[in-house]
């Protein structure tokens, strides 16, 4: 069997995934009776956008869960480095954030000799799977899903704009490159300029379809066989909160509450979107419910063969449970709650414990 494993976008809140991973390799030490075994030597293949772009290439690197993890809860201050006071006009108009902090951390993670002096590019061998990381060309107005696949049509090494001598670490920061939060990424492909910004503005902030898609359709080149006994897919999220607006006054519904509420309720949906897709061409044997007409697509198959079994990872907080939890925890919904590390932690190992088994991963 082949195993993908996927992570959604979600800032600071890769923390509450990080939980479900610490759970996942702890429950396949045990199975394994192997106390040093990493995610990479059970999965051929991580996916992740934004802030799950930083969690799958840690993985295929080959780090263990509780070295990424010390990454965000030693350096999420850094990560999330405000532009200082004296230069308001950036602050108020392009990013809240300073880029070069996180953009160093990830030189030095993602490099050939640890300093960041040599950087390691999308093909190196430092890579123990297969990658995935999404990313928004702003250049070109399109989703640009970048894989390590050597087979992929944009990683011919004959190609002046291989995407495969790309910096890893550039394109990891360009996944997380969020609008008003970060600067974009620019990077250089056949000697011309590419703008980039967070892959969490793409269909796939939920990358577990795509990634899904890439093993699986003659064009990505990989072409596994197909089958929920021949592909599993576990796809990861940053957990969920209601949108809904119940006592909303309609008179206050200007361009400004708009501009605020669109981009969140678009992103929200796709990915809910990408989920249920996921349930009806695999075969779903774990996730909440989706909503009250359709459940959770457990047990359900489509007519015809499942592409993979597929296991959903996530917490939602719906209704008057959503309504009292950020009455209580408003800063748990934000990207960048730093100061919620220690609060996500507790709410990933409570999920994790209650609802990751065994039987999903193997």
């Amino acid at each position: 069997m082949k195993r993908i494993l996927t992570f959604d976008g979600g800032g600071i809140r890769g923390v509450f995934s990080l939980e479900i991973l610490l759970r996942i390799e702890t429950l396949l030490r045990e199975h394994f009776k192997a106390p040093n075994l990493i995610l990479a030597d059970h999965f051929d293949f991580f996916a992740g956008t934004s802030t799950g772009a930083i969690i799958a290439a840690g993985l295929s690197w080959g780090m263990p869960v509780e070295e990424i993890l010390t990454l965000y809860v030693k350096h999420g201050t850094t990560m999330f480095q405000h532009v200082p006071w004296y230069n308001p006009l950036k602050r108020i108009l392009v990013s809240r954030y300073e880029a070069k902090p996180l953009s160093d951390l990830l030189r030095r993670t993602f490099s050939e000799d640890g300093k960041g002096e040599v950087p390691a590019l999308l093909d190196t061998k430092r890579l123990k799977t297969l990658l995935l990381v999404v990313l928004r060309n702003h250049t070109t107005g399109s989703a640009w899903p970048i894989s390590n696949n050597p087979l992929a049509m944009y990683n011919d090494a004959n190609l002046l704009d291989c995407n495969l001598k790309v910096p890893l670490w550039k394109l990891v920061r360009a996944s997380t490159a969020a609008p008003t939060y970060f600067d974009p990424e620019e990077i250089m492909l056949g000697g011309k300029r590419h703008v980039f910004v967070d892959g969490a503005i793409t269909p796939y902030n939920n990358p577990a379809l795509i990634a899904a898609l890439m093993a699986v359709l003659p064009c990505y080149r990989l072409a596994w066989e197909t089958g929920p006994d021949k592909i599993r897919l576990i796809s990861v999220g940053t957990m969920r909160f209601s949108l809904a607006a119940t006592d909303v006054n309609v008179r206050r519904m200007w361009v400004g509450y708009h501009a605020a509420q669109i981009p969140a309720a678009l992103m929200q949906g796709i990915a809910l979107e990408q989920d249920c897709l996921c349930r009806c061409l695999g075969q779903c044997i774990h996730g909440e419910e989706l909503d009250s007409e359709i459940g959770n697509l457990e047990g359900t198959a489509l007519p015809g063969r499942s592409w993979f079994s597929y296991a959903r990872y996530n917490r939602s907080f719906m209704g008057k449970e959503a309504e009292e939890f950020l009455r209580q925890n408003p800063q748990l919904a934000q990207l960048d709650a730093v100061q919620a590390v220690p609060a996500l932690r507790e709410l990933g190992r409570a999920y994790a414990n209650e609802h990751v088994r065994i039987e999903h991963l193997i």
